[in-house]
């Protein structure tokens, strides 16, 4: 694996990013229209409650926390369908870039946006709602690559779709981090879920580090067994969607990588 090769595709995306002003939106805009619409509704239903500042804490630090695994899932397959948008998918493959370099190139680029976006939305949460998003301390290190790796997981899974079936499914791109949302009991307790729901969000990595935030919003603690358990589920289900995507590209191959462009 070519330090230099993966380096080169960093740079070749980032100057996707600062030349396309769809892709600083998406960066920033998004994030900033999230927290003030769902932050500005926060407060209001905050002076509803008894407890005004748990409520927007909860809300705020699930916007930000969300982004992280948006953000890391994002770019995998945006970036995917970006050389299918500019047709250089059969460009860089016949190059001497490896696939395993490729994917460590847009994992190290989603982590980059991802810091930044956070770091942003965090610094905008403190601003507008005076909010310390930096109140867990050394608990937001093994969170946010938690989140991160289910981000990756998931655009992985749906890269592979994608290089297997082409732009047909790019809609996928956008929607599919979705799917987990409503098991991932962003801005609610699990308990609240119908019991199916609550069978599904066992399996959902997202739901454990959800739960965690909002316990340390209440209690200050947190359970370090939520965290050992999203981890052990994130490694599987990594490890499974980089297969899913080896796979899906190595069939893609089968029929020729210019069918896709």
């Amino acid at each position: 694996m070519s330090i230099r090769r993966i380096l080169a595709m960093n740079r070749r995306y980032f100057y996707t990013l600062v030349h396309n002003y769809d892709r600083l939106s998406d960066s920033i805009y998004w994030p900033l229209m999230d927290l003030l619409i769902w932050g500005l509704t926060g407060l209001y239903f905050a002076g509803l409650s008894e407890n005004s500042e748990q409520t927007i804490a909860v809300l705020l630090t699930g916007i930000i926390f969300w982004i992280v695994t948006w953000r890391s899932q994002y770019e995998i397959t945006v970036n995917l369908l970006s050389e299918m948008w500019d047709r250089n998918l059969v460009n860089i493959f016949t190059s001497p870039l490896k696939l395993s370099e490729w994917i460590t190139a847009v994992m190290l680029q989603g982590g980059v946006k991802m810091t930044i976006s956070i770091l942003f939305s965090g610094a905008i949460a403190f601003i507008l709602y005076k909010y310390a998003f930096f109140q867990f301390g050394l608990w937001l290190i093994p969170i946010i690559i938690s989140l991160c790796i289910t981000g990756w997981a998931i655009g992985f899974s749906v890269a592979g779709l994608i290089i297997r079936y082409g732009q047909k499914v790019q809609t996928l791109a956008w929607t599919g981090a979705y799917v987990i949302v409503p098991f991932s009991a962003i801005y609610y307790p699990v308990s609240i879920l119908p019991s199916w729901a609550q069978e599904v969000s066992k399996i959902v990595p997202t739901s454990y580090i959800f739960e965690a935030m909002r316990q340390h919003i209440s209690s200050g603690h947190i359970s370090l067994e939520k965290i050992v358990v999203s981890f052990a589920l994130n490694a599987l289900y990594l490890l499974l969607s980089i297969l899913l995507f080896i796979y899906g590209f190595r069939e893609s191959k089968k029929h020729g990588l210019g069918r896709l462009i």
